[in-house]
C-alpha cells in the first residue's frame, strides 16, 4: 500500500460523515429562494472577483442527509461511518495510531451528511456511509423544509447511494461536470453541512488527482484543500460554472476537523454509477478470486518482464472462476479483454466493471511468455471479496546465498508455526542482518513455498533454484512465502546480497 504519512505522526483519514446523538443534532439552516442556472463566470472567478453567482446559483440544490440510527449500530460504528472503518484500517495496517470515538452504549444514534439534488422531481446523490445502517432517513432543503426520503439504490464499493424525496414543487438542481479536465490548481467549492451548522460553503484547489486509498476497487479521488469536515459528506464538489466534478467523501485529520487535506469521488465515475444505481437499485460488480500485488522492478527482472507491469497473482481462491479459468498463483496478469493491465488497481477497476455471467479473455505472464485464458466472471455475492491488493508487507524468500539459514519442516516445526498440513516448503531457521534477505524482511519462521514459481520441499530444492537463477543470468529471484495465513511473493536481487 501506498504510504501517503510518515508512520511517526498519528493520523486518521475517515469518511466525513459526522455521528451524534439525538440530543445534540439540532442545526440552522439558512434561507434562500434562489433557483437560477449555474452562472456564467469569465474565468476561474466571477468578473467581480467573487463566487457569490455560482453559490447563489448552486446553495438551494445542496440538501441536509439525517439518519437515524439503531443503538446497536451506533456503538458497532466505534462513533463513526462504515466508510470511517475502512479509511482506519488503512492507516492501522501502517502502523498509524487513530484517535478514537465510542458513543455511549444504549444511545440512540443520528447521523449526519449532505447531498445534492439532479432532478427536479427530488432524485438526490449522497455517499453510501452517510445512509448505511439507516432505519430512516429525512433530508432538509436550503429552505428548511424537511422531508422524508426513500433509498432508491446503494453501491458500497464506490460508496455512492441514490435517495428519493416527494416535494410540492420542481426543486432546484445541480449538474454534471467533467471531472476529466480538471487540473492541479483549479479552483473548486465545496458545498454542505459540517457538524450540522447549516450549509457552508469553502473553496480552494484541486491538489492532486487519482489519488488511490486502498478503501476500494473504484479509489481514484480528487484532493482537494478545500476545508471540509465531518457532515459534508455527499455534497457537491463544484467548478467555476457551478458543476458538480465530484462529490466530497473523506478528510485526512489528526483531530476529526478539516486540515485541507479532502477527496472527492469524480463526477465522471459518480454519474456512470448514479444512472445505474437509479435504474436497478444496485450494481452487482465483477469478481475473479485471486489476491494480487504490484509487480517491482525486482519481481520484472526475475521473471523475465521487459517492464515492471502488470498484476502479481499472490493467491489464487479455490472454487473461484479465476481458479476454474485456469489461472495460478505467480502468474502476471497483462490484460483483460482489451485492457491493458499496468498496475493491480487496473485489475481491481477492470474486474468491478465486468458483468457477471460474461467471458472475458485474459493474457498473464507465466514461465517466460504469455498465455492465453478464458475466463466466466463472477458475481459479488456476500462471501466474495473483489480481486484487491494483497497485503504488501515487504517480505523475500531467498536461499543461503542471500543471507538465510533453512531447515527442512518437520511434524515438530509444523506445529510450532501451527501450519497446515497441504503447506510444504523450507523453513527459514536464520537471516543475516547484512544481506538482502533481511532487506527484503525474510523473517526466522518464515516458509519459502516455491523459486521462481516452482514448488520447493526441501532447503535443498531452494538452493538448487537459486543456483540456477543464477547461472540463467537473472539478476534476481522471486520468491513465495508463507507468513502465518497470508503468501506474499517478494523478488530478492543478488547484487544486493
Amino acid at each position: 500500500m501506498s504510504h501517503i504519512l510518515s508512520k511517526h505522526r498519528a493520523a486518521a483519514l475517515l469518511g466525513a460523515a459526522i455521528l451524534v446523538s439525538a440530543a445534540a443534532l439540532p442545526f440552522t439552516m439558512h434561507q434562500s429562494n434562489a433557483m437560477a442556472a449555474p452562472a456564467e463566470t469569465a474565468g476561474p472567478l466571477a468578473s467581480n472577483g467573487s463566487f457569490a453567482p455560482v453559490v447563489d446559483a448552486d446553495k438551494p440544490a445542496v440538501v441536509t442527509i439525517t439518519t437515524t440510527l439503531k443503538a446497536t449500530d451506533v456503538s458497532a460504528s466505534g462513533g463513526g461511518s462504515p466508510m470511517d472503518e475502512q479509511f482506519r484500517q488503512f492507516f492501522e495496517q501502517q502502523g498509524i495510531p487513530l484517535p478514537k470515538q465510542a458513543p455511549e452504549q444504549g444511545e440512540r444514534g443520528m447521523a449526519l451528511g449532505s447531498g445534492f439534488i439532479i432532478s427536479r422531481d427530488g432524485i438526490i446523490v449522497t455517499n453510501n456511509h452517510v445512509i448505511d445502517n439507516a432505519v430512516d432517513i429525512k433530508v432538509t432543503l436550503d429552505d428548511g423544509t424537511e422531508l422524508p426520503a426513500k433509498l432508491i439504490g446503494t453501491d458500497p464499493k464506490s460508496d455512492l447511494a441514490v435517495l428519493k424525496i416527494q416535494a410540492d414543487k420542481p426543486l432546484a438542481t445541480l449538474a454534471w461536470g467533467d471531472s476529466d479536465t480538471l487540473k492541479l490548481g483549479d479552483q473548486i467549492l465545496a458545498i454542505g453541512n459540517p457538524f450540522g451548522i447549516g450549509t457552508t460553503v469553502t473553496a480552494g484547489i484541486v491538489s492532486a488527482r487519482g489519488r488511490d486509498l486502498h478503501s476500494g476497487p473504484y479509489d481514484d479521488f480528487i484532493q482537494i484543500d478545500a476545508p471540509i469536515n465531518h457532515g459534508n459528506s455527499g455534497g457537491p464538489l463544484v467548478d467555476h460554472a457551478g458543476n458538480v466534478v465530484g462529490i466530497n467523501t473523506a478528510i485526512y485529520s489528526p483531530n476529526g476537523g478539516s486540515v485541507g487535506v479532502g477527496f472527492a469521488i469524480p463526477s465522471d465515475q459518480a454519474q456512470k454509477i448514479v444512472a445505474k444505481l437509479q435504474a436497478s437499485g444496485s450494481i452487482d460488480h465483477g469478481y475473479l478470486g485471486v489476491q494480487i500485488q504490484p509487480v517491482t522492478s525486482d519481481v520484472a527482472e526475475a521473471v523475465g518482464l521487459a517492464k515492471p507491469e502488470g498484476a502479481l497473482v499472490a493467491a489464487v481462491n479455490k472454487g473461484t472462476p479465476a481458479s476454474k479459468a485456469g489461472v495460478r498463483t505467480g502468474d502476471i496478469v497483462m490484460t483483460v479483454g482489451s485492457e491493458t493491465v499496468k498496475t493491480p488497481h487496473d485489475l481491481s477497476r477492470l474486474v468491478a466493471d465486468m458483468s457477471p455471467g460474461s467471458k472475458e479473455a485474459l493474457t498473464v505472464w507465466r514461465d517466460g511468455k504469455t498465455v492465453d485464458l478464458s475466463v466466466t466472471v463472477g458475481g459479488n455475492d456476500s462471501d466474495q471479496k473483489q480481486a484487491s491488493l494483497g497485503k504488501e508487507d515487504g517480505k523475500t524468500e531467498s536461499g543461503p546465498s542471500i543471507g538465510i539459514a533453512l531447515a527442512d519442516l518437520t511434524p515438530d516445526l509444523r506445529q510450532e508455526l501451527k501450519l497446515p498440513d497441504n503447506v510444504t516448503g523450507a523453513v527459514v531457521a536464520k537471516v543475516n542482518p547484512d544481506k538482502s534477505a533481511a532487506a527484503a524482511g525474510i523473517q526466522t519462521g518464515d516458509v519459502i513455498v516455491s523459486v521462481n514459481d516452482k514448488s520447493v520441499l526441501s532447503p535443498g530444492d531452494v538452493k538448487s533454484a537459486i543456483a540456477s537463477a543464477v547461472k540463467s543470468g537473472r539478476k534476481s529471484v522471486l520468491l513465495l512465502i508463507e507468513r502465518g495465513t497470508e503468501k506474499t511473493f517478494v523478488a530478492v536481487p543478488f547484487s544486493a546480497a
